[in-house]
C-alpha cells in the first residue's frame, strides 16, 4: 500500500508517499481501508518536532483520524465492508494512523456510525467535531440560553464550534487576530465579531461559556473579561504555548469563574454517533476548507502549515 512514512522531522515541502507492506491483523485490532481522511494541527507538531521524542513509535505512518470500510474485523464483531470512524487512541504516534490506504486500528477506537454523508463528507467530522462536540457539551454543557465566546474562531475547529452552537440556539461571540478574518466570522454566524489585540477583558460582555482555542498564551486574559458565573474550557493551543509555568490557580482563575478543558484522548461510540444524529436533524454538512487526492498529500500538508485555509482539509484516498 502507499503510505507516508516519518523517521524524523519533516517539512510539508519534503513528504513523499511510500510503498510499504498492508498491516498484518492481530486479535483486538482491525484492518480499516481507509476513504478520507482531515488533517490536524497535531500531525504538523509531530512532523515538525515531536518525533523526535522517544514515545513515539518510529518509523511512523501519521494521522490522527480517518474513516472507511472494515477490510479485516479480526476477533472484533464488526462485519466486512461496515462504515466506521476511528480517531486516537495513539494513532499516528504509537502506531500507524491514517495518511495511507489502509490502517490497523485497536478496536476500541474503531466506531461503526450510520450516516448520509459522502465519504469526504464524513472524513471532516472525527477528530474536529468531537472536539468540538466534547467541549461544548461534555465541558460546558452549552445551551441554547447561553452566550458563547469562542477565542481563535476562524481555525477548523472555532467553526465547527460556531455551526454547532448557531444550530443549538445560543448567541455566539468570536475573535480573530486578523482584520481580514472578521467577515468570514460573520459569513459563519458570529452575532458578534472582535478582532483579537492580545487583550478581550472591556471589549465582551453577557459572555456566559468561553471556549478557548488560542490557549494557554490569553487564557487568563480570557477568564479575566468574563463575568462571575462563567465556564471557560482551554481546548486549543493555537498561541503555541504548551505549558503554563508558574500557574497560581487562586491567584489566575478569577473569583467565581471556572475553568476546565477538554483533552480528545478517549472517544466513546455513544458521543460519536451523537455527533452524526445531530448533524442529520439539523440538516448540517461538515465545514470543509479544502479537499486533496492522496497523491497530493504534500500539497495538503504544506496548506495546512500555511494556515490559509478556512476550515477543514480533507484527503480523499
Amino acid at each position: 500500500m502507499k503510505a507516508v512514512v516519518l523517521t524524523k522531522p519533516t517539512k510539508a515541502e519534503a513528504i513523499v508517499l511510500s510503498e510499504v507492506e498492508v498491516p498484518t491483523v492481530k486479535p483486538g485490532w482491525v484492518l480499516v481501508k481507509i476513504k478520507a481522511f482531515g488533517l490536524n494541527h497535531s500531525e504538523q507538531v509531530l512532523r515538525e518536532f515531536e518525533i523526535e521524542n522517544d514515545y513515539i513509535n518510529k518509523p511512523i505512518i501519521p494521522g490522527i483520524e480517518c474513516v472507511g470500510e472494515i477490510a479485516d474485523p479480526s476477533d472484533s464483531g464488526l462485519k466486512i465492508g461496515q462504515k466506521v470512524v476511528a480517531l486516537m487512541g495513539g494513532m499516528g504516534r504509537s502506531f500507524g494512523g491514517s495518511y495511507a490506504e489502509y490502517a490497523l486500528l485497536p478496536v476500541h477506537h474503531v466506531f461503526p456510525v450510520e450516516s448520509n454523508l459522502s465519504w469526504t463528507e464524513m472524513g471532516a467530522i472525527p477528530e474536529t467535531y468531537f472536539t468540538a462536540w466534547g467541549s461544548l457539551f461534555q465541558c460546558l454543557r452549552l445551551t441554547p440560553d447561553d452566550k458563547l465566546l469562542i477565542r481563535g474562531a476562524t481555525c477548523a475547529l472555532g467553526y465547527v464550534a460556531i455551526q454547532l452552537a448557531k444550530a443549538l440556539g445560543c448567541k455566539v461571540v468570536g475573535t480573530t487576530h486578523k482584520d481580514d478574518k472578521l467577515s468570514l466570522l460573520e459569513q459563519a454566524g458570529c452575532d458578534e465579531r472582535i478582532l483579537d489585540d492580545g487583550t478581550i477583558k472591556g471589549k465582551v460582555s453577557g459572555v456566559t461559556k468561553a471556549l478557548e482555542l488560542v490557549g494557554i498564551k490569553t487564557l487568563r486574559d480570557t477568564m479575566f473579561a468574563l463575568d462571575e458565573g462563567a465556564v471557560v474550557c482551554n481546548t486549543g493551543v493555537l498561541g503555541k504555548v504548551y505549558e503554563w509555568n508558574g500557574f497560581d490557580p487562586i491567584k489566575d482563575i478569577p473569583n467565581g469563574v471556572y475553568l476546565t478543558g477538554f483533552f480528545s484522548n478517549y472517544p466513546k461510540q455513544k458521543m460519536i454517533q451523537d455527533i452524526f444524529s445531530f448533524m442529520d436533524e439539523h440538516h448540517l454538512k461538515p465545514l470543509i476548507g479544502a479537499t486533496y487526492d492522496f497523491e497530493h498529500i504534500k500539497d495538503a500538508c504544506i496548506a495546512l502549515d500555511s494556515g490559509k485555509v478556512n476550515g477543514k482539509i480533507v484527503v480523499e484516498v
